[in-house]
């Protein structure tokens, strides 16, 4: 095997500047072109790192010590830059996170989209960028005989044991806690996904932030849950939040976290939450997002672009629980929504039921396969809306898009990069972009999601 050359050696100290940072929030130094990344740097700032790992075309490094700190630093302690997973952001000021991710919006649609005139927003990011999801699920370990829940160290299957998440509302933290401590007083075992043993695999818990409502679910490998008349007494008594208390059972060798058997064992299969007035039924397993307050930001911008006057028929692709579909079917003549999960369908139908609204129909299966046979059948969508998973849309989806010809496509995209791509593909099509507008979902992470707004020229 031919020997990796590159300018610098593993373990080497050396002092760097730092050009930019990586859509995952690790920093760039250059060392003769050769790219190291480094995460907990900034751009602009000078330091000294020891080089951890040497790649062909890169490698990564340690920061050691700052020299030059960047204006948008903020302290956090070293020991908990990882400790809450996933907020990879944290050490930089809410200002510099937003400038960061339209940067990164940007960027991808120049490099990726090759679209350099698009009309790109400044992000619209929260008052309170802290406490905001509404939903945790963590691993359960074992530590020294007692339990242990919180987040894996990254790269790893380590759980590191926390009581507190800096981005998971209030409620959530204080259940999470009082559940670890209610298994741990009764020697709930926790479950060994080395030898395939023990119980207790995750501890979910939903809350919705307008109704107050708790939710608690208790992931196990067995189908018994012991002593689970004395948990949910304990639970009922130190958590009055408390609607809805479930067991799912995931007997599997999997990083799946939940599986197939859910039963409910005390109170409510679902509870509520709204978003805007829109009334949602939440169960177990449904899809809802994680920031309420973002996602009514994100909501309003795309009912925004689809610029309705009550006379459209609008198809909402991957449409989930029918969240955006409801918000449409408010202000259009006829909604269709799809979806291929089953489940989020019939959820979809019980929350238009919950509010009353009769001007949406939902249907199971692919959209791109759906929506083809509604447009062989002579439908046809003035507005279409897709809102697809990270991967982006189906090709085929696309294509049917550009023969149908809506009027708008209005793209709602949690991954900058493949809103990028499927811009080109649409505007290759004949459709133009007329404006771009990200919105902060996940503050102190990486993460950034964007409503684009096309036009069929």
């Amino acid at each position: 095997m031919a020997k990796i050359q590159a300018p610098v050696q593993k373990n080497q100290m050396i002092e760097v500047q730092f050009e930019d940072l990586t859509h995952d929030g690790n920093a760039v130094a250059k060392v003769e072109g050769y790219p190291l990344f480094v995460a907990g740097a900034l751009p602009g700032e000078t330091g000294r790192i020891q080089v951890t790992k040497i790649n062909k075309g890169y490698g990564f490094g340690r920061l050691v010590e700052l020299f030059e700190r960047s204006p948008h630093r903020i302290d956090v302690p070293a020991a908990d830059m990882h400790k809450y997973g996933g907020t990879q952001l944290q050490h930089i000021s809410y200002e510099g996170q937003l400038q960061f991710k339209e940067k990164q919006v940007r960027e991808v649609l120049t490099r990726i989209g090759k679209l350099e005139d698009v009309n790109v927003h400044p992000v619209l990011g929260m008052e309170e960028p802290w406490y905001y999801r509404n939903k945790a699920q963590v691993p359960v370990g074992e530590r020294n005989g007692k339990l242990i829940a919180g987040f894996f160290k990254p790269r790893s299957h380590e759980i590191v044991d926390t009581n507190e998440s800096i981005i998971q509302l209030p409620k959530v933290n204080e259940a999470i806690q009082a559940v670890k401590e209610i298994c741990s007083e009764l020697d709930i075992k926790a479950y060994d996904e080395v030898a395939h043993k023990g119980v207790l695999r995750h501890i979910m818990a939903r809350y919705g932030k307008q109704t107050g409502e708790l939710m608690i679910v208790l992931i196990t490998r067995t189908a018994e849950l012991p002593h689970k008349d004395k948990i949910v007494e304990e639970m009922i008594t130190r958590l009055p939040h408390v609607k809805s208390i479930v067991h799912n059972v995931n007997s599997k060798r999997t990083n799946v976290i939940m599986g197939e058997t859910t039963k409910v064992l005390w109170g409510s299969e679902v509870i509520y939450d709204y978003i805007g007035d829109v009334k949602f039924a939440i169960s177990a397993r449904s899809f809802y997002q994680v920031n309420p307050v973002q996602t009514k930001v994100l909501y309003d911008k795309a009912l925004e672009y689809a610029d309705l006057t009550g006379n459209e028929t609008v198809i909402d692709a991957y449409c989930g629980i029918g969240t955006i579909s409801l918000f449409l079917a408010q202000k259009a003549k006829r909604v269709f929504g799809v979806e291929v999960v089953p489940e989020a369908i019939e959820d979809a139908k019980r929350n238009a039921r919950l509010n009353g609204i009769e001007n949406a129909e939902f249907a199971v299966g692919k959209a791109e396969e759906v929506i083809t046979e509604w447009y062989k059948q002579g439908n046809r969508a003035d507005v279409l809306v897709v809102d697809p998973p990270r991967k982006g849309c189906d090709g085929a989806l696309l294509e049917t898009i550009i023969d149908m010809k809506p009027g708008k496509v209005v793209y709602v995209s949690c991954n900058p990069a493949t809103l990028a791509r499927d811009l080109r593909i649409l505007e290759d099509g004949g459709y133009r972009t007329l404006d771009v507008q990200p919105v902060d979902m996940f503050p102190q992470t990486t993460h950034c999601e964007a409503v684009a707004c096309l036009e069929l020229v």
